[in-house]
């Protein structure tokens, strides 16, 4: 889970086709903003560089607070509001906490057509386009400077970049993954391999996946998703790994290539010839998890967050798990969640919210990277995520983190020492991924399966879904 709230990743929803005009008149009833205190075009406002009066009083309304389910995230918020209001006394944080997860795709398109959407919401990377077609969010860009919030030279860029549209700046991150390979350490050393030294290619991921699947009682060396749209956005982070692309400059179909077809060969080869991947298939978000936990399945490609899935929701133990870069190495796919500002809202509430989300989710040594806050009230530290700091703030952020560690940091080390350049996912990526669906389903399914034709026939309807932009 995202340490920023309590939803579940980004890359495991799927696409949205409908919202009930009864779930509208719903959402419209609950209003707009929390005040009516609006400018007409907040991100053009002239005082908009000026930073926040203490003085000032507002209510600001946000979304994701945590449920009453979890207490120590609760606490946190809890303790994060009193302290950012010894800053700003008058400034009331009403924190909305949603049943289920944070952004569930009907209620979020729903709330965007309603424009219901609270002062400061949550979304993930890939959101920004729906919501500037509903247009939901403002343009912060004069808002967000080094004096509001010191840490953003030392934000990734490829972090900012997917937050902009026309170089304006619409959202601030609070989470982020990049992918690589997630392995089983002690299958690994059963299996006589270095779990310090993961694969880096794949025929290095192939030969580690026959060892670990020979060891027989229903082991399998290597797991793969194929339903769900999960097979479709791993096949897009595989071919980015082989350095290719899903959709090309020209807005079309580009996996239709020499390497779309290598990464497609592979995964049958290992399936059909080598017989390494089990022969439970159609897997979805959730089900290689189970195997990796239960020690009955070697590595898979993942975010760090799916160890945290597995040891608090399985009862697996950190120390079994380590991490290696995503095979290839020429890119991974990155993805992350956000907070955007509605569009519409005083230039007041617009700096009130900056000053909270950078107190919150963008300051190390506090909020969410307060890390012995967070070993202290018995939650996961170490793990490689959220990871969007670079320069001194990395540095700052990655000794205290290493220093309150309640897991062996060490076994991601092959991640964290081979950092892979970020590919963010495709447009349209879900209506892609449940394209790219099939070809994995029946890859890894159907001993006679032509990777031509199923290559041939994706291109088609990836092409047939983009064009419809």
């Amino acid at each position: 889970m995202r340490s920023s709230g309590f939803s579940t990743p980004r890359r495991r929803r799927t696409a949205v086709t409908f919202v009930s005009a009864l779930t509208l008149l719903s959402l419209a009833a609950c209003g707009t903003s929390s005040s009516g205190d609006q400018d007409p075009a907040p991100g053009g406002s002239a005082d908009a560089a000026t930073p926040l009066d203490p003085k000032t009083k507002l209510t600001l309304t946000i979304d994701c607070m945590p449920p009453a389910a979890k207490k120590a995230e609760l606490k946190q918020w809890k303790e994060d509001v009193a302290t950012f209001n010894k800053t700003y006394p008058n400034i009331t944080i009403d924190g909305r906490s949603t049943p289920g997860q944070c952004l569930e795709p009907p209620r979020f398109t729903a709330m965007l057509k309603a424009k219901s959407q609270p002062d400061v919401f949550y979304a993930y990377f890939t959101d920004l386009d729906q919501v500037l077609d509903n247009d939901g969010a403002a343009d912060i860009s004069a808002y967000v400077t080094e004096k509001t919030v010191p840490a953003l030279a030392d934000i990734d860029p490829d972090v900012m970049k997917v937050l902009k549209k026309d170089d304006k700046l619409y959202a601030l991150p609070t989470s982020n993954y990049r992918m690589g390979l997630l392995i089983n350490r002690g299958l690994f050393e059963k299996a006589g391999l270095d779990p310090d030294t993961p694969p880096s290619t794949w025929e290095e991921v192939r030969e580690a996946a026959d060892r670990i699947a020979g060891l027989g009682k229903g082991i399998a060396g290597f797991g793969e998703y194929s339903a769900g749209n999960t097979g479709g956005w791993h096949y897009t982070a595989t071919v980015y790994g082989e350095g290719g692309e899903i959709v090309g400059p020209d807005g079309k179909a580009a996996f239709n290539d020499a390497t779309g077809k290598r990464v497609a060969q592979n995964l049958y080869d290992m399936r059909w010839k080598d017989d390494s991947m089990g022969k439970t298939q159609l897997l979805k978000w959730g089900d290689l998890q189970k195997q990796m936990a239960t020690d009955k399945l070697g590595m898979f490609l993942a975010a760090p967050d799916d160890i945290t899935y597995m040891v608090q929701q399985l009862g697996a133990d950190y120390a079994n798990f380590g991490m290696g870069p995503m095979p290839g190495q020429k890119a991974t796919l990155f993805g992350g969640n956000s907070y955007m500002i509605k569009k519409g809202i005083s230039s007041d509430k617009i700096k009130a919210a900056v000053a909270w989300l950078d107190f919150k989710t963008l300051s190390p040594g506090k909020g969410q990277f307060e890390w012995s806050r967070t070993k202290a009230d018995g939650l996961p530290v170490g793990l490689p995520q959220p990871a969007f700091f670079t320069g001194a703030a990395k540095e700052q952020d990655d000794k205290e983190r290493a220093d309150h560690a309640t897991m062996p940091v060490e076994n991601f080390r092959a991640f964290t020492d081979n950092p892979v350049d970020g590919k963010a996912e495709p447009p349209k990526a879900q209506e892609v991924y449940k394209v790219l669906d099939t070809v994995m389903s029946t890859l890894l399914t159907n001993k006679d399966a032509d990777i031509d034709k199923l290559l041939d026939t994706a291109e088609q309807q990836v092409n047939q879904v983009l064009a419809n932009q």
